[in-house]
């Protein structure tokens, strides 16, 4: 982007009300929520195919246990919104209910309990559960060094690439207008106010508001405006594992001793990801390596041998990779930018898919009035500044070894 398109003012037609950069998990449930408020004319603009970014590569994780409450509480709106997505949206977004299992050892029982309270005074359907139940749920586990267990009966995956279509489908019939293959150079402001966006095109899009849900690209389209995103990217690499025996419809497992998460896949394979992220693999993300190296597959086999004795005959089927645009505290950046009429939705973190329903309605409520609608979900609880103001989101109770994952 011409630096000198920041703070100037440029002629920019047609208009939308509100265009948003990024055709993603966000983006569209933004576009969905703003159309349900009677914004109709909403532009949605998408440089690849609809979730064709981190979206399509999100593991799919859906769970309401975490230790910051209002990301909680947006696990939770989002769960309800899956459960009755064929309803809501029109398709049912591939949402498998399996039921979610984390698992600690004895230094973070504690931690557990206190989070379990909370999850609870939030409505949330969550308990601890003996091993024999999880042992019922996965008889080919090794349970013995969890030295307690929870469980969340309505957790599960779901399918984030089908989400997303679905977001976009429902937002279409609403009025909004989904762009693909289109990309976005720059964002238009004249004297503190957004204008616009600037395409790759040579277009100029004039917008009342503009929402940048662009994922790691979000940093640059922000920068040229003084707002500096602490976003980095890390590249996560994932393991299909061939049980070699049936495992029905066992449960998400969160494992917090190994710092593994597992899930059966609908093929039959089992997802095999990594719950420890205190040193990360920097990358590009328009440049990584999408299958798994030999160490990380040495190390994620090893854990899944100690935990599942039961599946003598299991074997690497293949894997991936992805990336996630992390923030220093692990939580993701929604709010206003300091430029009248812009705001930014980025840095989830491995959270986005979960919460999405519920960072939609956020935006939409951002865009319209200026502050959240939801007393559960205070809007400045992810605001862009609370970094430079010594203020970073952390979890009441974290589990040790697991940082702000959890």
């Amino acid at each position: 982007m011409d630096p000198g398109l920041a703070g100037v003012s440029q002629p920019a037609s047609p208009a939308a009300d509100v265009v948003i950069i990024g055709g993603g998990i966000t983006g569209t449930a933004a576009a969905w929520a703003l159309t349900q408020r009677g914004v109709h004319d909403v532009v949605v603009l998408e440089r690849g195919t609809v979730g064709c970014g981190g979206t399509g590569k999100s593991s799919g994780i859906v769970r309401c246990h975490y230790g910051v409450p209002a990301l909680a509480a947006m696990a939770w709106k989002g769960l309800r919104l899956l459960e009755n997505a064929a309803d809501v949206l029109g398709d049912d977004a591939g949402f498998r209910q399996v039921g979610y299992v984390v698992g600690v050892g004895p230094e973070n029982v504690t931690a557990l309990h206190a989070n379990l309270a909370m999850l609870q005074g939030l409505g949330i359907e969550t308990a601890a559960v003996p091993h024999d139940a999880v042992a019922a749920l996965w008889p080919a586990a090794d349970l013995s060094d969890f030295a307690a267990l929870a469980y969340e009966p309505r957790g599960g995956y779901g399918d984030p690439y089908r989400t997303a279509q679905a977001f976009a489908a429902a937002a279409r019939r609403g009025g909004a207008d989904i762009r693909p293959g289109t990309a976005v150079t720059g964002v238009l402001a004249s004297h503190g106010r957004v204008t616009g966006v600037q395409l790759a095109s040579g277009e100029r899009l004039a917008a009342g508001a503009v929402v940048i849900a662009a994922g790691p690209w979000s940093v640059a389209l922000a920068a040229p405006h003084g707002i500096d995103l602490p976003i980095r990217v890390c590249r996560e690499q994932i393991l299909l594992v061939a049980p070699g025996q049936p495992l029905g419809p066992a449960p998400v497992l969160s494992d917090l001793v190994c710092l593994q998460y597992l899930r059966a896949e609908p093929s039959g394979e089992l997802l095999c990801g990594n719950s420890d992220l205190h040193e990360v693999e920097p990358a590009d993300p328009d440049h990584y390596r999408n299958r798994a190296d030999a160490g990380f597959i040495e190390a994620a086999a090893g854990k899944l041998a100690r935990r599942f004795p039961g599946l003598p005959d299991a074997a690497v089927a293949s894997s991936y990779a992805g990336c996630y645009d992390i923030t220093p505290d692990f939580n993701p950046l929604i709010g206003s930018t300091g430029i009248d009429g812009l705001t930014v939705a980025a840095g989830f973190s491995g959270h986005g898919f979960k919460i999405s329903p519920a960072v939609g309605e956020l935006i939409a409520d951002l865009v319209c009035t200026g502050a959240s609608a939801d007393p559960d979900v205070p809007g400045s609880v992810f605001r862009l500044s609370r970094f430079a103001e010594g203020d970073p989101l952390a979890s009441q109770h974290p589990y040790a070894g697991a940082g702000q994952l959890r």
